[in-house]
């Protein structure tokens, strides 16, 4: 079974961070993007209300999966994991001096800070970065999205990720720096 066929609510989220690739077969990629920079490859996925951002440089490879739990996922060559609450930030640095910076808040809002919200999401998602609304899923009105906003820099891959849950009046944000070593930052 491939993850992100299933509708997944915010609990069902957890971060992994691999260092190593994970097989596009193991998902359902509703939308995709590869970046080709002078000095990184990256490949940008939604992956249902989840995605999945693989950044390579020489030979390293570094994967960031924000998805629920299945033992389709081994701890082969896992960094970390953990289950999204509340705010948390982490870092690594890498054996080639890539630093990974990550921080992930998980809002709970009332219904019309939601809906606010939401919309000024969904208007700026239009125009920029890789969206997807899942009809199928919708709940008090509104569609569930994944938004995937992302900056290129010579030496830096900046993403920033949104996924709407309008059931549960929530939306989880994540923020992710990739940063190569002799990066001005």
């Amino acid at each position: 079974m491939e993850l992100g066929i299933t509708k997944q609510t915010s609990s069902d989220l957890n971060f992994y961070l691999y260092k190593r690739a994970l097989h596009p077969e193991l998902f359902r990629i509703y939308l995709d993007r590869h970046l080709d920079s002078t000095n990184y490859t990256a490949d940008l996925w939604i992956v249902g209300l989840s995605h999945l951002v693989s950044f390579q440089s020489g030979g390293s490879i570094i994967t960031e999966l924000t998805g629920a739990s299945s033992e389709l996922l081994t701890d082969r060559n896992l960094v970390t994991q953990f289950k999204f609450r509340g705010e948390r930030d982490f870092q690594h640095r890498f054996d080639d001096g890539t630093r990974y910076i990550f921080s992930s808040q998980v809002e709970e809002m009332t219904e019309h800070i939601f809906r606010t919200t939401y919309r000024d999401l969904v208007r700026y998602a239009k125009k920029k970065g890789l969206f997807v609304p899942y009809k199928q899923w919708a709940s008090n009105g509104l569609e569930p999205f994944s938004f995937l906003d992302y900056e290129t820099r010579d030496r830096e891959l900046h993403v920033h990720a949104y996924h709407a849950f309008p059931g549960e009046w929530r939306i989880l944000r994540t923020q992710s720096i990739f940063e190569l070593p002799g990066s001005k930052s």
